[in-house]
């Protein structure tokens, strides 16, 4: 049997009813001071994009926090180079969009070359 999600005491059909004022009640007092000063104007766009329905819709938001409407969505989130899709999933609420699309990848040195190294500077090249 499969454990029911529960987000502050509130199941997820309850969550997803509720509108931001609500919602704000929930979430830590970062988030909550970040709702309540309102949306940027790229922010209130990618709503307006994501409320009509558009299909994985883009964005360079990565501050804005994970809302009961956007569960469930495949979001595309900018990491400055490409767009990462991210499924929404009931555990991300409260986050922000930018913790799931990593700007930083972990650096894979190859073999080191001719020339990297006191000792293959004596080296012919032949």
């Amino acid at each position: 049997m499969a454990k029911e999600f529960v987000f502050r005491g509130k199941k997820l059909d309850e969550i997803k009813k509720m509108d931001i004022q609500q919602f704000m009640q929930l979430v830590n007092s970062r988030e909550r001071r970040k709702l309540k000063r309102g949306f940027t104007e790229q922010e209130k766009i990618f709503l307006k994009n994501l409320r009509a329905g558009e299909k994985d819709p883009k964005t360079q938001c990565r501050d804005i926090i994970v809302l009961p409407e956007m569960l469930g969505r495949l979001i595309k989130i900018y990491n400055g180079k490409e767009y990462l899709p991210v499924a929404i999933e009931p555990e991300m609420l409260g986050h922000r969009l930018g913790e799931f699309a990593q700007t930083r990848r972990k650096v894979a040195h190859s073999a080191p070359g001719i020339g990297a190294t006191r000792s293959s500077a004596s080296l012919s090249v032949r």
